[in-house]
């Protein structure tokens, strides 16, 4: 084989790896808004449908791993492609937790049955749900663009969903603490608010790979240098 079909055959595996994570992508996509709409409407059709799906999403990560490694030892990888390879390993990796956060958030919601969820803690929830597919979106369009703005923004918007979770922590205790029958309800909507706000911190995760795919930097030292800068008189 001459050095010609070498690099072409290197170049296939790398564009095949970058390919791979835009699908589990659309996977972790996919599962996330199942989830919150089994949890919303109450659906276990489509819950159970969300857990089933995600032996698909490990799959693909193990999928990821094996073509990261085989890459590295067969092509001794360095610079841009070397951070390629590195960072799809990470990335798999979060979005394997998305997909495990999801699958949770979908067996919580089997569990509402006999519960009433007020009009109120639906909408806080779906509208939760909307910023983390966001985040996710963002994030992973981010990496495939190799775009460092966009990694900035996801990494910024973070604290939209933080400050969600907050408020929507807030208000379940209060109902909770106004009738203790309302407690298992609450109790089950706070571990799937908390699971959309972990979503948000695999996406900023995954930002983080994106803007270091892209620059070769570290994003949180790069912001901290920069708001540094903009405290100096």
């Amino acid at each position: 084989m001459n050095s010609g079909h070498i690099v072409t055959a290197y170049n296939d595996e790398l564009t095949e790896l970058a390919r791979a994570i835009t699908e589990m992508g659309g996977l972790v996509e996919k599962a996330l808004n199942n989830a919150v709409e089994a949890l919303v409407r109450a659906d276990n059709e489509l819950a159970m449908a969300t857990v089933a799906a995600d032996k698909k999403i490990d799959a693909m990560q193990h999928l990821i791993d094996e073509q990261a490694v085989s890459i590295i030892a067969r092509r001794q990888p360095v610079a841009t492609d070397l951070r390629l390879v590195i960072a799809s390993i990470h990335v798999a990796n979060d979005l394997e937790r998305i997909g495990d956060m999801a699958k949770s958030t979908a067996r919580r919601s089997t569990q509402f049955e006999g519960l009433t969820m007020s009009v109120q803690f639906k909408n806080g929830m779906r509208h939760m749900g909307e910023l983390a597919q966001r985040q996710v979106k963002l994030a992973i369009d981010a990496f495939a663009a190799k775009d460092k703005d966009m990694a900035v923004e996801v990494f910024e918007r973070d604290t939209d969903v933080d400050a969600l979770y907050v408020s929507l922590f807030r208000e379940l205790l209060t109902y909770m603490m106004e009738d203790p029958r309302n407690i298992t309800m609450c109790t089950h909507l706070l571990f799937c608010g908390k699971n959309l706000e972990r979503v948000g911190d695999h996406a900023t995760n995954i930002a983080e790979q994106a803007y270091f795919l892209a620059t070769g930097k570290s994003l949180v030292s790069d912001i901290e240098d920069l708001r540094r800068e903009k405290l100096v008189p």
